[in-house]
């Protein structure tokens, strides 16, 4: 089992930036990281995923072009970098482990953790 702790969002203006990490436990190099995120009424979604080993990464198509997701082996933490955010970035969110399946991203634990919350105005 993999446990997290997010860290980094906060109230940023459309067209700025954040930074959010993860310190992660467990036996994350085996897994891919990533971040998924949810919205007020709506389910939750995939951001991006990054393969421990290799350093793979993998993003939703909204985000495509503004986020970078990145991690450090030896902090053992996730890291996504969020350029130009829009209104609809707004989201908790959270880092877990990741699965794929026919082409979609799933959480690979069902640990969840506190999640970050992220709100950029317009």
């Amino acid at each position: 089992q993999v446990q997290v702790v997010e860290s980094g969002g906060g109230l940023v203006q459309a067209g700025g930036s954040l930074r959010l990490s993860c310190a992660a436990s467990g036996r994350i190099n085996t897994y891919v990281m990533g971040w998924f995120r949810q919205a007020p009424g709506k389910e939750r979604e995939f951001v991006a995923a990054i393969r421990w080993s290799g350093g793979s990464t993998y993003y939703a198509d909204p985000v495509k072009g503004r986020f970078t997701i990145s991690r450090d082996n030896a902090k053992n933490t996730v890291y996504l970098q969020m350029n130009s955010l829009k209104p609809e970035d707004t989201a908790v969110y959270y880092c877990n482990a990741v699965k794929f399946n026919s082409g979609s991203a799933y959480p690979n634990n069902e640990n969840w953790g506190q999640g970050t919350q992220v709100t950029v105005s317009s």
